[in-house]
């Protein structure tokens, strides 16, 4: 009668088991290849970006930071060091608070309007309907085209005497008299029309970010709320929209860069308009550079915005977490 007694168990015998025979595969005990040389491994492919980063926007914002702390005369010429004055006179100017506030508003009113729109449309262009191709390639002519030619077409259209636009307002009895609305003459008006050619300019990209979201909702997920008794309105808001969180997070952090940054709207639109009363950040920028011919202060208000759009955009990230999953 044999009998067997428990071996017992030697640390590491089983590692000493597991390894590979002479000849064998080694793959399964290759040491990870360290950090530092992955990097190294990975410099090459991506040191093309790299340089691209650094001449395209890490260089530009120092040259900009160091002209922002300069005193530089109208022909250009450094003459020193002013540390923080340029910055106190940029704080200092009386219409810089409401432009700020105006900013804000042009940045909420257009993302905020750009994307409700942009639900519907994309919700209506993923459905199976006849010449669905045609118009979805019809939403892309404002991306496609020129802002600046874009922006023209509605001035002009807005114009008292010949403009289209002023003259259908009139037709449908919006208006009485087409010469009494100088639409882009009062800053009011101009500065709401350039909300308005500004959310149109948006569409084509948010509509087909958010038409790509609802590409990727699961049919099954669809069928099985249907089968559950949900309708369409139940559906698209405890179904549908959970998905879209993703493609719609990305859209409003793109279009929130986009539009606080955008000039030539209301440069075109706004730009005939004496004082600040239609200003934005941008525009003020503008004017700093191109009328009062101060390229210090312009750099200090410069740094002010990117800083502003940097602690914006850090905000939404931290709070909307765009690549969260659902």
């Amino acid at each position: 009668m044999i009998t067997t007694t428990d071996t017992p168990s030697v640390p590491g015998a089983g590692a000493a088991q597991r390894r590979p025979r002479p000849g064998g595969d080694l793959r399964s005990v290759e040491k990870p290849r360290s950090g530092a040389r992955d990097l190294l491994a990975a410099l090459p492919w991506i040191s093309p970006a790299l340089l691209l980063i650094v001449g395209v926007v890490m260089f530009p914002a120092a040259v900009m930071f160091y002209n922002s702390t300069r005193d530089i005369s109208v022909s250009g010429i450094d003459k020193g060091s002013v540390g923080f004055a340029n910055y106190a006179e940029v704080f200092a100017f009386p219409h810089f608070w409401p432009i700020f506030l105006r900013t804000i508003v042009w940045v909420v009113v257009v993302v905020v309007a750009a994307v409700l729109i942009s639900l519907a449309l994309a919700q209506l262009l993923n459905k199976a309907f006849p010449g669905r191709r045609i118009v979805r390639l019809a939403v892309i002519i404002p991306w496609a085209a020129s802002v600046v030619m874009t922006t023209l077409v509605f001035y002009y259209g807005l114009e008292p005497y010949f403009g289209i636009i002023n003259k259908t307002l009139v037709d449908i009895g919006l208006i009485t008299t087409p010469e009494g609305y100088g639409w882009t003459r009062n800053p009011p008006t101009a500065f709401a029309w350039s909300i308005v050619v500004a959310v149109f300019v948006s569409l084509p990209f948010t509509t087909y970010t958010i038409l790509a979201g609802l590409q990727m909702v699961p049919g099954e997920v669809l069928e099985a709320a249907k089968m559950d008794g949900a309708g369409p309105a139940r559906t698209y808001v405890s179904v549908v929209l959970p998905h879209l969180r993703g493609a719609v997070a990305v859209a409003v952090l793109i279009n929130i860069i986009n539009v606080f940054n955008s000039l030539p709207i209301l440069k075109v639109m706004t730009g005939s308009i004496p004082g600040y009363d239609a200003d934005t950040i941008m525009t003020m920028i503008f004017k700093y550079i191109q009328v009062q011919q101060k390229i210090d202060v312009a750099s200090a208000l410069s740094v002010v915005s990117f800083l502003i759009v940097i602690v914006i955009v850090a905000v939404y990230v931290r709070v909307v977490k765009p690549m969260k999953e659902v």
